[in-house]
């Protein structure tokens, strides 16, 4: 696999012209921010595709979680986030099918939000199995729970409006 780099921005979401390169748990100087995406696919029956993440997937490893990644550097954030629908689930979608919804603001790292509209089954497709043990379609309330329990990653109330106003 090849090194990856992702771009250092600042507190504004804007490139410095700074690169990094990716390890388990990179240091970033306060200030500094890197580009994180995560897409969130709802067919037309309104369930959400969520996926485990693989047991040596670091961070959460084994958690059920949102679809996404980093953006490398020089990568514009639609085109990571339809990277990575195509690298983990094998889901092939065109520039105007996805949609954003919003940027968050994390410790370290801005969260752009995707959204997709697809009816697939999830037992035909491709996963890249490093990255993904796992997929399902849920509906919102059995998100929500698994939320509750414990059983999804809580990225946070502010986070999941955004995503439940898909």
């Amino acid at each position: 696999m090849a090194t990856e780099y992702w771009d250092i921005l600042d507190k504004n979401g804007r490139v410095t012209g700074q690169r990094v390169k990716r390890e388990p748990f990179n240091r970033f100087r306060p200030g500094q921010y890197h580009l994180v995406v995560h897409i969130w696919i709802k067919n037309s029956q309104g369930e959400y595709l969520i996926q485990k993440r693989s047991e040596n997937r670091l961070p959460m490893p084994g958690e059920w979680a949102a679809t996404g990644g980093s953006v490398l550097s020089g990568e514009e954030s639609r085109t990571a986030a339809m990277r990575e629908l195509g690298e983990e689930l094998g889901i092939r979608v065109l520039e105007n099918e996805i949609r954003f919804i919003a940027r968050l603001t994390r410790k370290n790292s801005f969260v752009d939000i995707w959204s997709v509209g697809v009816d697939v089954n999830a037992d035909s497709l491709q996963l890249q199995t490093e990255e993904v043990q796992a997929v399902k379609w849920v509906t919102k309330e059995e998100l929500e729970k698994m939320i509750a329990e414990k059983q999804f990653h809580d990225y946070g109330k502010a986070y999941f409006e955004k995503v439940f106003s898909i």
